[in-house]
C-alpha cells in the first residue's frame, strides 16, 4: 500500500510517497480503508522535531512512528477477533494519536478510538472532528463544567477547536466572546458570538471585564494576566501553546 512517510525529521519536504506494507489487524483492532485525513498542529510538530516532547513521542534521534496522521475516516475492511463494537462495512471516524498511521491507504486502529460516521456526512466533513471536537468538548464540559448564561471567552476562538467550542457553547446557552484576528470575527458572529475582540486592537486581559470561563486556545498570554480577566469563582482552561505556557498553567492556582 502507498503511505505518506518521514525518516527524518525537518520541512515537509522530508515527507516521501512509498510502497509500506499492508498493516494486519490486531484480535482487539480493526483496519480501516482511510478515505480521509485531517491534519492538526500535532502533525506539524512530529515532523519538525523541534519539541522535545514530540521527540520521546516520536524518537529522539530519528522517528519511529514513521507515518503521521491521527484523524481519520474510513471504512472497516476486517475486524479482530475480539472487537464487539464494529464490522466490515461500517464507516467511522476516529482519533488515532498515540498510534498515527493515518496517512496511508490502510490504518489499524482500536475500536474505542473509532465512533460510526453519520450516513450523511461525508468522510471529509468526519475526518475534521475527531481530536478538535474532542478538545473543544473536554475544555468546556468536562473541565470548564460549563453552565447556561455563564459568560464564556474562547481566546482562538476561529480556529478548529475554537469553532467547535462556539457550537458547544450555543448548545449550552452561554453567552460567548470570542477573540481572534478582524479578518475571523464576522464568522464568529455569524456563529453566535454576542461579543467579539480583534486581539490585535484589544488585550481581553486588561478591559476590566470578567468571565465566568475562559477556555484559551492559543495560550499565548501569562496565565496570571488572564486571571485577571475571570470572575470569582471563575474557570480557566487551556488547550495548548507553548510547553512554557502549558507548564505555567499546570502549576498555577487561583
Amino acid at each position: 500500500m502507498r503511505a505518506i512517510v518521514f525518516t527524518k525529521y525537518g520541512s515537509p519536504d522530508v515527507l516521501e510517497s512509498k510502497e509500506v506494507d499492508k498493516p494486519v489487524p490486531g484480535d482487539d483492532e480493526v483496519l480501516i480503508r482511510v478515505h480521509a485525513v485531517s491534519l492538526n498542529d500535532w502533525d506539524l510538530g512530529a515532523l519538525d522535531g523541534t519539541s522535545f516532547v514530540n521527540r520521546l513521542i516520536f524518537g529522539l534521534l530519528t522517528p519511529k512512528k514513521q507515518i503521521p496522521g491521527s484523524d481519520i475516516a474510513g471504512r472497516i475492511e476486517a475486524v479482530g477477533a475480539r472487537v464487539r463494537l464494529f464490522r466490515t462495512g461500517d464507516e467511522v471516524f476516529g482519533d488515532l494519536s498515540g498510534a498515527w498511521g493515518g496517512l496511508a491507504e490502510y490504518v489499524c486502529a482500536r475500536e474505542d478510538a473509532l465512533a460510526l460516521k453519520a450516513p450523511g456526512m461525508t468522510f471529509e466533513q468526519a475526518a475534521a472532528i475527531p481530536q478538535a471536537a474532542m478538545l473543544a468538548l473536554q475544555g468546556l464540559r468536562d473541565v470548564g463544567r460549563i453552565k447556561p448564561a455563564r459568560s464564556l471567552l474562547i481566546n482562538g476562538a476561529g480556529g478548529g477547536v475554537g469553532t467547535f467550542a462556539m457550537q458547544i457553547a450555543r448548545l449550552y446557552g452561554a453567552e460567548v466572546t470570542a477573540v481572534d484576528s478582524a479578518a475571523k470575527l464576522d464568522m464568529l458572529r455569524s456563529m453566535g458570538a454576542a461579543h467579539v475582540i480583534d486581539y490585535t486592537r484589544e488585550d481581553f486581559t486588561s478591559t476590566g471585564r470578567r468571565y465566568d470561563l475562559i477556555l484559551d486556545v492559543k495560550t499565548n498570554r501569562s496565565i496570571l494576566d488572564c486571571a485577571r480577566a475571570l470572575s470569582p469563582d471563575g474557570r480557566y482552561v487551556t488547550v495548548g501553546g507553548s510547553m512554557a505556557r502549558l507548564l505555567e498553567a499546570l502549576f498555577w492556582m487561583p
